[in-house]
Parts: C-alpha cells; sequence; structure tokens
C-alpha cells in the first residue's frame, strides 16, 4: 500500500527504516511526545522527497456498532511546522474513510502538545474532551493528560 498526499508519501516501513525511526524518535522534542515502539512492522514510513521523515500508523476497531480507526504520527524535529504532519494525518485518514469505509476516526495528542492539536484541527479533527492522566511521560515518571480528537467522515476537509 502506498498513499500520496500532496507533500509526502505514506508506505509500509521497509527493512533498514528502523534505525532512521529510531534517530527520530530519540530526538528531544519528538521523545517529549512519544516512546520508542517495540516495532515498526505495523507503521507506514512518512517519506518526503524520498527521505523518511517519521511514521504514522492507525488502529481499526471492527465491531460493527462501536467501528472507527485511530492515527498516531510523528516526524523529525527539523520538519515540524512546514505542514507535513497534516498532509499526512489527512492523506491516512482520507484513506480510512474512502477505502476502509469508517466514518469516525479518533487521534489523541498530550493535551499539552499544541502544535499536534493545530494540525489536527487542520484536517477536521476536533476537541471531545480531556483524558486525565492519560499517558505515562516516561521521561519525567508522571502521568499526562491528553486530548481525545475525533473526525467524521462529512467532516474531512
Amino acid at each position: 500500500m502506498e498513499l500520496r498526499g500532496d507533500k509526502v508519501l505514506l508506505r509500509p516501513v521497509a527493512r533498514g527504516d528502523g534505525e532512521v525511526l529510531d534517530r527520530i524518535v530519540r530526538e528531544p522534542e519528538v521523545a517529549a511526545w512519544w516512546s520508542p515502539p517495540e516495532s515498526y512492522e505495523r507503521m507506514l514510513a512518512v517519506v518526503v522527497e524520498g527521505e523518511v521523515v517519521g511514521a504514522i500508523q492507525f488502529h481499526e476497531e471492527t465491531k460493527t456498532e462501536y467501528r472507527h480507526a485511530g492515527i498516531d504520527i510523528f516526524l523529525t524535529a527539523r520538519l515540524h511546522g512546514k505542514g507535513l504532519g497534516t498532509d499526512a494525518v489527512r492523506t491516512l485518514a482520507r484513506w480510512l474513510v474512502r477505502e476502509r469505509g469508517h466514518h469516525r476516526l479518533v487521534i489523541d495528542p498530550a493535551a499539552a502538545n499544541a502544535a499536534a492539536i493545530r494540525s489536527y484541527r487542520k484536517v477536521g479533527f476536533q476537541p471531545v474532551g480531556v483524558m486525565r492522566a492519560y499517558w505515562l511521560d516516561h521521561r519525567t515518571g508522571l502521568w499526562q493528560d491528553g486530548l481525545l480528537m475525533d473526525l467524521l467522515a462529512e467532516d474531512l476537509s
């Protein structure tokens, strides 16, 4: 599967991408919000001009009465603020709605991650509520709040 956005290409993580992604997820600006995953095998590489610059993943709830999908993403800090995350999330969201048939998507950034929240709002995600003590900050050992955001198919920009 390859998905093309305006600025990014999303493709399965390939052999050798793991080292690059390990370096990215350990950048201080990325590590503030992400812990290194056990594996990148279920993720898609975010590629810009032939360079792996991050990863995005999705999960699906397939029970009919709760059917929806969720998205997570990280990008190298040197490319933050350039619209690449917005493009990657929008590209994956469109595929999840159009090809996988989801009517609702969720994303759950740290409540303090204002840049991520702004990016997701550009795609059409709306805040639903704060999830108190949602994720354990591995750097401080303290529980941090998360912001649950969702997007309905008709809100997708």
